[in-house]
């Protein structure tokens, strides 16, 4: 199952919504690059629709996020009358959509400190406070955009709210907690010696059990979080103080500068010095 990752701040921001009817031998309209998210929830009937390569069968209580830079199609009419809601919002931010391929080292990128994560398609757990959420929405879309505006934004968040699975620690598996300790615990001590034994010692788990959770959460290994959460800090230092590259190092976790240059330049694509040079000026570090 896909699932998308939204940065936050800054939230998702509500446009419009609204309920549509079809009749048997509807479709839902054909589009490509409609530039905004689409989310649908289906209250009565089947909605048949394809994005790309998926396509589904959506019924009653179920949901799907159709994304903003995808085609999306009909796959075949209603067999019999099918209600839904639909809502259009935007982010600032690029999605992240997560799937079984897991990035090469040096492309590995740390999460979002905050993150919305929704399955693209789903069911939904209180169907008929979801549709109370809907309704009020429609409600607000004749009222005047200065009584409504921030009624909407609330309402849309708490709809957004409700389907991210972040926020329902009972969906949490075993094996998300466990690679959420395992990401506070890298986080907390980052510039100590941590090893796949060590690690191991800490959570009680064989070090091979260890990557596999990381890797089905966040797509890398323990000791690969490490190696780039070590750099972001570094990044920070870089900018903030005028300490010397070898302070640095240490500071982050590195014993040898050299070292700490070329895990740097592999995933930066410059050195520590140039990095810090782009925000230099008059001799001194740049704080905007």
């Amino acid at each position: 199952m896909k699932e998308i990752s939204l940065a936050a701040p800054p939230l998702p921001y509500y446009l419009e919504s609204g309920l549509s009817v079809y009749n048997a031998g509807d479709t839902h309209p054909d589009r490509a690059g409609l530039g905004m998210y689409d989310l649908l929830f289906i209250t009565k009937g089947t909605l048949h629709l394809g994005e790309e390569e998926l396509t589904w069968s959506l019924t009653e209580g179920q949901y799907v996020l159709l994304l903003p830079d995808k085609y999306h199609y009909s796959v075949r009419p209603c067999e019999a009358e099918c209600h839904f809601y639909w809502l259009h919002f935007q982010t600032a931010t690029p999605y992240i959509m997560r799937d079984s391929k897991l990035l090469p080292r040096s492309e590995f990128i740390l999460p979002q400190k905050n993150e919305i994560t929704l399955h693209q398609q789903g069911e939904v757990s209180d169907t008929e406070r979801l549709q109370h959420l809907w309704r009020q929405l429609k409600e607000l879309s004749v009222s005047a955009r200065s009584v409504s505006f921030w009624e909407e934004q609330r309402i849309f968040t708490e709809i957004i709210r409700s389907l991210d699975t972040g926020n329902k620690p009972g969906e949490q598996t075993k094996v998300h907690m466990l690679a959420e300790r395992i990401e506070a615990h890298l986080k907390q001590y980052y510039r100590a010696d941590l090893t796949n034994e060590s690690l191991a010692d800490v959570f009680h788990f064989h070090p091979n059990y260890l990557s596999r959770c990381m890797k089905s959460v966040y797509g890398c290994t323990p000791l690969e979080y490490l190696l780039a959460y070590r750099i972001e800090q570094s990044k920070l230092l870089l900018l903030k103080t005028q300490w010397s590259i070898e302070r640095i190092s240490e500071e982050v976790g590195f014993h040898h500068a050299a070292y700490f240059s070329n895990c740097f330049r592999a995933k930066i694509g410059l050195s520590p010095l140039a990095y810090r040079k782009q925000y230099i000026k008059g001799g001194t570090v740049y704080r905007p």
